[in-house]
């Protein structure tokens, strides 16, 4: 699972929990890690500047200050160096989302995993922990493959993980989020908790929905539900299919913190558009930011098969 995979940091305290849990991952999977760290923005002039990632101070790059943060790099991380050596740390400067993206197309890697927030000194991070990284959103906007955002550490392994939860919609970005879900659920053999959020939020407050349209409503979608998720579970039967209604992001938190979940799974925008062209859904934004368990933002066909290496020999990768 995750033959390779790419783990974007800041290389600042706020991608702590990211590394741990891709460290982590990477080491139960033996996977191969992409440690990747952009870290300035050229100049549309003759010269560049980056920013030191330890004095915060102008610096000129080149291949010495580009070794050196690599060093600064392996120093941050060298805790984890010794238990896990199929390892690559990389730096490089340009612009970060660009540069990530370009990673992963050439790297052809199965997930990026990153932290949900900028630092407050950083340029551009005028909103800090008010909202999600820039990087963070254009990145889940375009990777083709899942997106794994840590915000808060996370408790469990991911091979441990005992409950995972799907938030759908019934779109097509949606069905991509629960077909990765559902190969996660089967290769570890957790539940996987099936959960749709009428949204309620948006109805006029002088005219509120009857319950007896609330209740048709549901009816609709618990058949929506049957035709595209449950009817495709196969022989799995380890889940659940639950429909509420309210505010999106505040059920699936409530949802989440009820069942123990140990991952949430969406799709990265709510609406039926070109996901190139979305931008990052504020259901995904308010999850994210809140959160107490890892979220994976899907938004693409892609990579959604986790199984790469087939069935494995009993006792391998345990």
């Amino acid at each position: 699972m995750f033959e390779r995979i790419l783990f974007a940091t800041t290389a600042s305290p706020t991608c702590d929990d990211a590394a741990k849990v891709a460290f982590e991952l990477s080491k139960k999977n033996k996977s191969q890690l992409s440690v990747f760290h952009v870290f300035g923005i050229p100049t549309r002039g003759f010269s560049t500047f980056v920013r030191d990632i330890r004095t915060g101070e102008i610096e000129e790059p080149d291949e010495n200050y580009t070794a050196l943060v690599v060093e600064e790099m392996r120093h941050t991380y060298e805790k984890f160096l010794p238990t896990y050596d199929q390892i690559a740390i990389e730096a490089v400067t340009g612009e970060p989302a660009t540069e990530i993206l370009r990673k992963a197309r050439k790297d052809d890697v199965n997930m990026i995993i990153m932290g949900a927030h900028s630092r407050a000194e950083d340029i551009g991070a005028t909103r800090h922990r008010a909202i999600t990284g820039s990087t963070m959103q254009r990145v889940a906007r375009a990777a083709r493959c899942p997106v794994l955002i840590v915000s808060r550490p996370c408790v469990t392994c991911w091979s441990y993980f005992a409950n995972i939860v799907v938030g759908v919609d019934f779109t097509k970005a949606s069905d991509s989020a629960f077909a990765f879900a559902l190969n996660v659920a089967k290769e570890i053999g957790c539940k996987l908790h099936v959960f749709h959020c009428i949204d309620l939020s948006t109805e006029p407050a002088l005219t509120p929905p009857t319950q007896g349209e609330v209740e048709e409503r549901v009816a609709k979608a618990r058949k929506k539900m049957e035709e595209k998720y449950i009817s495709k579970m196969g022989d799995f039967d380890n889940y659940t299919a639950d429909i509420w209604e309210g505010m999106p992001y505040v059920e699936i938190l409530k949802f989440a913190r009820e069942h123990k979940a140990d991952l949430i799974v969406l799709a990265h925008h709510t609406r039926e558009v070109d996901p190139e062209q979305a931008l990052l859904g504020s259901t995904v934004e308010q999850v994210v930011l809140r959160s107490a368990c890892p979220v994976c933002s899907v938004n693409h066909p892609d990579k959604v098969d986790v199984t790469p290496y087939g069935v494995r020999p009993a006792g391998e990768g345990e």
